[in-house]
């Protein structure tokens, strides 16, 4: 199977060239979060203290600089074709831990709880768009 087929961009028409763009795009709004999120992780402003505070985790700045390049790394490796899958499941792990964080507080469900589960949407749907692998691992349709 040749690269430009293995990844979503095949020569098949404009069915697969839309797919391939709806999975960037749902990609893309991840993973501008995702840095954004890993960014203020590092730079630490007084609203990402107050809200690493308000969740019950650590409000020192070497477990906020951790979690920032943990966040960060997982992004990088979504974000390269070949590396991508591995990528998904590191930030699915990550995620899981966010909504776990929400969880045991008694967030409001659907703001607090549930985004990290809108995140992984995101996450695994650009993916799905974007890879053929992927689609052929999960079909949805035939």
């Amino acid at each position: 199977m040749n690269t430009a087929v293995k990844y979503g961009a095949s020569a098949n028409g404009s069915s697969v060239a839309k797919s391939v763009w709806t999975g960037r795009i749902l990609s893309g709004i991840a993973i501008a979060f995702f840095v954004m999120d890993g960014v203020m992780k590092l730079i630490q402003p007084q609203v990402v203290i107050d809200a690493t505070q308000q969740i019950g985790w650590p409000v020192d700045p070497v477990t906020l600089t951790i979690l920032g390049a943990i966040l960060l790394a997982c992004t990088a490796l979504y974000v390269f074709p070949p590396t991508a899958v591995l990528g998904a499941i590191l930030l699915t792990g990550y995620l899981g831990g966010a909504v776990a964080s929400h969880a045991r507080l008694g967030d409001p469900l659907v703001s607090h709880d549930l985004f990290g589960v809108y995140l992984g949407f995101f996450v695994w749907g650009g993916l799905w768009f974007r890879d053929a692998r992927v689609r052929a691992l999960i079909p949805f349709c035939k």
